[in-house]
């Protein structure tokens, strides 16, 4: 029943994409001096993620979609290649440049975390419960 919250399915998404961004940076450490490997990661959670409209029409049952409706997120790992400068094997992982993008990533799943939690916290509350 709760799991149909916008807030949840948006905060599940989020931490979704933080953790499978975080498996493709892992996999570009892994191969940092293998020849010809191309540092990949993924686009942004806000490229991804497609919220239904404001002030258009709403499903509120599953037989009752519209056509084009996009309230979800894909779950798709879409990869893009980064444009950086190759070394002389073919190799662009950067080191340093995938450090700062596990902290972004890092730092959106703990988002994601703090969004539930306190949704949580707000949905019990209004429920009669303690937060």
């Amino acid at each position: 029943m709760f799991e149909k919250l916008e807030i949840f399915s948006v905060a599940q998404a989020l931490a979704k994409h933080g953790a499978q961004r975080q498996s493709v940076i892992a996999r570009n450490v892994a191969n940092a001096d293998t020849p010809g490997y191309r540092a990949r990661d993924l686009a942004e959670f806000s490229e991804t993620y497609r919220g239904e409209p404001g002030n258009g029409m709403r499903a509120t049952r599953a037989g009752h979609g519209f056509a084009g409706e996009t309230g979800h997120y894909s779950g798709e790992i879409n990869t893009v290649y980064r444009p950086d400068a190759a070394s002389p094997n073919g190799n662009n992982v950067s080191l340093e440049q995938e450090v700062f993008a596990a902290a972004r990533a890092k730092s959106a799943h703990d988002r994601a975390l703090a969004v539930y939690g306190s949704a949580m916290k707000i949905l019990r509350t209004s429920i009669g419960g303690r937060g």
